[in-house]
């Protein structure tokens, strides 16, 4: 039994739900996303709450019972409140800086590495050495903020590179004499 894919997810005022067959579309002030349910699932919305129950008892449909579930629950929270992924520059001369709507880096390469904003993304940086990622869909935010700590992750003698807020880099000791 998944205790995840059992609770069942709350739909807020200000927030309409539309089921047509399999998909689910969740239009909110922030924006609107879909998804399409697996066959395997059933899909019950009644009164401000949505439940998931597999029709088969099969290993797949375990598997995409809380996962349906979730992904759900994230659509409804991201069209209510939004997602927020923040990355630190660490490291001399690092530097971020906004070119219009273009994330431009500086992370020690001879040239800037210039990241245009994907659909649905809005990139802001507060300080030269923090990089705010938002948007509504939690998959393609995560994503974003992967593929730009992907350009210089952090490196474990020094510490330098891009990282997450609060992430914690094992340092490995430098070469003895």
């Amino acid at each position: 039994m998944s205790r995840i894919g059992k609770k069942e997810v709350a739909i807020p005022s200000g927030v309409t739900l539309t089921a047509d067959g399999q998909t689910l579309s969740v239009k909110g002030p922030k924006g609107q996303l879909s998804f399409t349910v697996p066959e395997e699932i059933e899909v019950t919305h009644a009164d401000g709450t949505i439940s998931f129950k597999p029709r088969v008892d099969t290993q797949r449909a375990r598997s995409m019972w809380g996962l349906s579930r979730t992904l759900v629950s994230n659509m409804v929270e991201g069209v209510t409140k939004g997602f927020e992924e923040t990355l630190e520059l660490v490291g001399v001369g690092y530097r971020a800086a906004m070119k219009g709507q273009t994330l431009s880096l500086q992370l020690g390469f001879s040239h800037d590495v210039d990241m245009p904003p994907p659909a649905g993304i809005a990139f802001a940086v507060p300080k030269q050495t923090e990089i705010r990622i938002a948007g509504i869909d939690k998959q393609a935010v995560g994503e974003m903020a992967a593929q730009i700590r992907r350009i210089r992750p952090p490196e474990p003698y020094k510490g330098k590179g891009v990282r997450y807020a609060g992430e914690k880099v094992r340092r490995k000791e430098g070469k003895k004499k």
